[in-house]
């Protein structure tokens, strides 16, 4: 992969010296700062988020979210343990405050924690990796703080369509893996 990522930037520079040569500083030099300036922002959008989440498990709030989801998630992930559940309900509640990157670690050790050890993916592995790709969001705050942050007059307009989407394609997702893995 970190080979087709060379030819493509290369091929992309040979491009620019021959079409517009004076541009190819001044684009570089501005591509890496726009780079710097949105991974600090991201940075700091995910510092926040997780350090909710971390106050949410160091308050018990996160215990309350697994018996409010535990009917829902004993359903779609039969047989699993009660500590894969609690991951996967963590991985669900951040996903749904749209913190795809504060909810990859607690899919990360739910996956670990499903794994039977002959390196296949479970029907529930699936359904989870499924459901995280897909994932309903009630509140985008990923996607708000960046659309506030770049001057957006009305960066909560994403909400509606984001559940909608979201809702459709995750439902859609879940039928799927429910069909076709067994």
């Amino acid at each position: 992969m970190n080979a087709i990522f060379i030819v493509i930037l290369v091929i992309s520079v040979i491009m620019i010296m021959v079409v517009s040569p004076d541009a190819v500083v001044g684009a570089m030099i501005t591509g890496g700062l726009d780079a710097v300036t949105l991974s600090l922002k991201m940075l700091a959008i995910y510092a926040v988020w997780t350090s909710v989440l971390k106050i949410m498990e160091k308050t018990g709030i996160n215990k309350l979210l697994t018996r409010a989801f535990l009917p829902l998630t004993r359903r779609l992930f039969k047989g699993e343990s009660d500590k894969a559940i609690g991951y996967i309900t963590l991985n669900l509640a951040s996903n749904m405050l749209g913190l795809g990157g504060a909810a990859t670690p607690a899919g990360i050790e739910a996956i670990k924690e499903m794994d039977k050890g002959d390196g296949r993916a479970t029907k529930n592995m699936v359904m989870l990796t499924v459901i995280a790709a897909t994932s309903i969001q009630l509140l985008p705050a990923t996607v708000i703080s960046l659309m506030a942050s770049a001057g957006s007059a009305a960066p909560s307009a994403i909400i509606l369509p984001s559940i909608i989407s979201t809702a459709v394609s995750t439902l859609v997702g879940v039928i799927l893996t429910a069909v076709f893995v067994k």
